[in-house]
């Protein structure tokens, strides 16, 4: 009897290390530990990543991978993913963080109609204000100046970069806002 405890101790122990060894190498670009970055050679860059993808958290990844590399990363997205609110071509570069916004409102169990939405890179001004309450007046026509200036919006960080859009701004409206 006492030699087959010793075989299930000994079995469960080599289980235990294997997968811990498969964890490690499938979540090899997972800053481990405290998040702090031991060798950062020019080349890559660390980036968090939150909302609907399986392992939320910071990642070293190179600086020329796109969204799409990141999210893999993560494990995927996740099903609730609002795929028109990211853009898997859109390349890393400096960013730091990046956040996949939810197709349907978690506070709703049984959700069956999607969160109501507003496409930043084609609204009017007028559309931004009456969908997104985060958005005053002035926001609205700033987030449509800085379009006619700079382009189309590649990811919804982006915002960051919009006059009179700060932290708070963006809390309360990415998960109503698409680029698609």
């Amino acid at each position: 009897m006492l030699k087959i405890i010793i075989g299930v101790v000994i079995v469960t122990i080599i289980g235990l290390v294997v997968l811990g060894a498969v964890e490690s190498s499938t979540n090899n670009n997972a800053l481990m530990g405290s998040g702090n970055l031991v060798v950062n050679d020019g080349e890559t860059v660390q980036v968090s990543i939150t909302g609907e993808v399986n392992r939320e958290g910071t990642y070293l990844i190179d600086s020329t991978s796109t969204l799409g590399d990141l999210i893999l990363a993560a494990g995927s997205a996740t099903g609730n993913a609002d795929m028109n609110a990211y853009d898997v071509n859109y390349e890393i570069g400096t960013r730091s963080s990046f956040y996949i916004a939810p197709l349907y409102d978690h506070s709703d169990v049984c959700a069956t109609e999607p969160i109501e939405k507003v496409c930043i890179n084609t609204a009017s001004k007028e559309e931004l204000r009456e969908t997104v309450s985060a958005f005053t007046e002035t926001v609205a026509e700033a987030i449509v100046n800085y379009r006619q200036e700079n382009g189309l919006f590649g990811c919804i960080e982006e915002l960051d970069d919009v006059k009179g859009i700060g932290p708070a701004t963006f809390e309360k409206c990415k998960d109503f806002v698409t680029l698609r």
